[in-house]
């Protein structure tokens, strides 16, 4: 069924990425930059010259569109999402992507920087490529496969729907969302106006990824609270908060219940941030477990670790805050199990071997999923994000493509 198709998610993909949309957490616009919505009127354009008349970009950055049902059966509406913005991790602005055809194994050698390579030791994915085109950064920037890669792909499904009208569906939904990675990704969405049933993003990794369960999360904030004196006359008076700080993150373990001590199902605590001066001095931490139950007993024993270190100064004192973020999304999915076992069958129908596991992150689908759109995550290829050894197989993103057609085909088999 694809053996005559003539992708255009990799011409996409090239386009796509050198559109610079890096988001900014310390921005209080939404979107947080102006620039992704450079990309977004794009997208809705490109739709529009599809025959998708009813693509939309709205004030909020966030694209709309819908392919419209093709059959006769009542079929669940299906959303495909991905999110147009890039990381403020690395730079994303003048990426030159560059397609490395034929991989034959040996180390990429980044041109603008020639310090930057990208081997095989490093990435051992990339010994399942050979043979394949890849396309990397030119060095000095990130790629944007995370997630123009999901971008692309959803583009190219729609585009392969409205040629090939003989494949019968039900109403897809298309959902590009801005500042994923700063956390909002779904923050101002409209799911009336989006009008889905069920959805997937597209933001996974290798070929045959499905992640239908990511951790929870919360962010906890410690604010220490020092006494403030000249330092040439503090003797016995001055209670420096940022030590008082410091303290508090030394006490931590460093092998266990931290990101670089943990894996696999293990959850962790995880201090991101550290300002102040003697007088406050603030620590932000996120806290994440695939059980959500866990977080409050981490949220716990960060108390107690402060409430020691207060028995070392105690003239100073603390408060502390709890934000929930996002929650494990198999939480609701296990309550509507086709949406996994039809994604499961689409990509083992595309002849790909299955690789089901949890994310040690979040998603647009996390908090989607508890906004009332079962939403778990299929792959595109991307792979080293947020650096500047960011790659993607084109031959990965075809098969997404094609994996996501034939989960539409089933929704309406099955319907």
């Amino acid at each position: 069924m694809f053996k005559s198709y003539s992708f255009s998610v990799a011409e996409r993909f090239m386009r796509y990425v050198q559109i610079d949309t890096q988001s900014d957490a310390n921005s209080n616009t939404f979107p947080s930059t102006e620039k992704q919505k450079k990309l977004s009127g794009l997208l809705v354009e490109e739709l529009k010259s599809m025959g998708i008349q009813n693509a939309e970009l709205d004030a909020f950055g966030y694209v709309y569109a819908e392919i419209a049902s093709n059959t006769d059966k009542k079929v669940p509406a299906i959303c495909f999402c991905a999110h147009v913005d890039t990381a403020p991790d690395c730079t994303g602005e003048n990426v030159k992507p560059i397609i490395h055809k034929n991989f034959d194994g040996s180390d990429i050698l980044l041109p603008d920087d020639p310090s930057q390579i990208i081997s095989t030791n490093d990435h051992p994915y990339l010994k399942e490529k050979i043979g394949e085109d890849i396309i990397t950064a030119s060095g000095t920037t990130l790629l944007g496969a995370d997630d123009k890669a999901g971008v692309a792909v959803i583009m190219d499904m729609a585009n392969y729907l409205i040629a090939h009208p003989e494949i019968k569906h039900g109403a897809i939904k298309i959902l590009f969302t801005p500042d994923e990675e700063i956390g909002r990704g779904v923050d101002k969405v409209d799911l009336q106006k989006l009008g889905a049933d069920f959805g997937y993003t597209l933001d996974g990794g290798e070929r045959g990824s499905f992640e239908d369960e990511t951790f929870s999360a919360d962010g906890m904030i410690f604010t220490f609270y020092g006494i403030s004196a000249h330092p040439g006359y503090a003797r016995d008076k001055m209670v420096n908060a940022i030590k008082v700080a410091s303290a508090f993150i030394d006490s931590l373990p460093k092998d266990e219940i931290s990101p670089e001590g943990t894996e696999g199902r293990f959850g962790f605590v995880h201090p991101v941030e550290i300002t102040g001066n003697a007088e406050k001095a603030i620590a932000k931490f996120i806290i994440r477990d695939f059980i959500t139950g866990k977080l409050t007993a981490y949220e716990e024993y960060l108390k107690d670790k402060a409430d020691d270190v207060m028995k070392k100064f105690p003239k100073a004192r603390y408060e502390q805050k709890i934000t929930e973020q996002y929650r494990n999304m198999k939480e609701v999915l296990d309550n509507y199990p086709q949406v996994s076992d039809y994604a499961l069958e689409a990509i083992q129908r595309s002849g790909i071997t299955v690789k089901q596991t949890s994310a040690r992150g979040g998603t647009d689908g996390s908090r989607l999923s508890f906004m009332g759109l079962p939403c778990p995550n299929i792959f595109t290829g991307e792979m080293a994000f947020h650096g500047k050894h960011e790659y993607v197989s084109v031959q990965d993103m075809q098969k997404s493509v094609e994996t996501i057609v034939r989960l539409a085909m089933i929704w309406e088999e099955k319907s």
